[in-house]
């Protein structure tokens, strides 16, 4: 459909369209490769621009891709006033880009493209990534403080103990997006994405949070009682030094 208007400074052609049998992002990328191709060939004065859906598309991508970053950011943060410490939080969140990849892998094995909400399901995901990570590493910190240092054990500790509310967790979040994941009923295509991405998301990341979580706790952990054990040793032996030349 094409409409002719003529507005205060310059006539404008408005060219309507819908999508059929594809996403609005195929079409969209398809149409600036249309646009960029025939720009240079227009009359002086004249230019192309794509309007419609797929601005509110972009802006719609940049809202929640902001807010995804945002959010990891945000919670980081609140992690840190919690547990006043720097390092800690980040080991919490070293869960999440294995959350990322889950959702990268269970849409590309489900040939689902990227919307608004499989970002959504996204930001769903890190929360309860985060959450489950934060169950491990509270735990690993009071076994710290009762095995006097020893960070393997405690590592190990946390793993085997909250292993099952970690999986528990994980799984009831998991069986909950099946349904909505297999898309049935008039509809429901519409929403799959955002259950595909928290399922592979979930996958992943609950992986990461029982293995790669107190691994990096105990590797981290067990570095820093051998810099305070040497940092120790070298003040005694300072002390023991200045009190021998005192004796002297």
């Amino acid at each position: 459909m094409c409409w002719l208007t003529w507005p205060v400074l310059f006539p404008e052609t408005d060219i309507y369209a819908n999508v059929d049998g594809t996403d609005l992002g195929s079409v969209t990328k398809a149409m600036e490769g249309i646009i960029a191709r025939h720009q240079h060939e227009l009359p002086r004065g004249s230019h192309l621009v794509l309007r419609g859906q797929s601005e509110t598309m972009k802006a719609s991508y940049f809202g929640l891709l902001a807010g995804l970053a945002f959010s990891i950011l945000l919670v980081y943060l609140l992690i840190v006033v919690n547990f006043q410490s720097w390092l800690d939080p980040f080991l919490i969140i070293a869960a999440l880009p294995a959350a990322l990849a889950g959702i990268v892998w269970f849409m590309f094995i489900t040939h689902t493209r990227l919307s608004v909400p499989a970002l959504t399901g996204a930001i769903m995901c890190m929360g309860v990534a985060t959450a489950n990570s934060i169950l491990v590493v509270s735990f690993a910190r009071e076994q710290l403080e009762i095995l006097v240092g020893d960070a393997r054990r405690a590592a190990l500790n946390a793993g085997f103990v909250r292993l099952r509310p970690v999986v528990m967790t994980a799984l009831a979040m998991i069986i909950g997006m099946v349904p909505m994941a297999l898309g049935l009923g008039d509809g429901g295509e519409q929403n799959a994405p955002l259950g595909r991405a928290v399922i592979g998301g979930l996958l992943l990341a609950t992986v990461a949070t029982l293995f790669f979580v107190p691994a990096s706790f105990s590797v981290v952990h067990s570095w820093q009682e051998r810099r305070r054990k040497t940092a120790h040793g070298a003040a005694l032996s300072r002390t023991i030094d200045e009190f021998d030349e005192l004796s002297e």
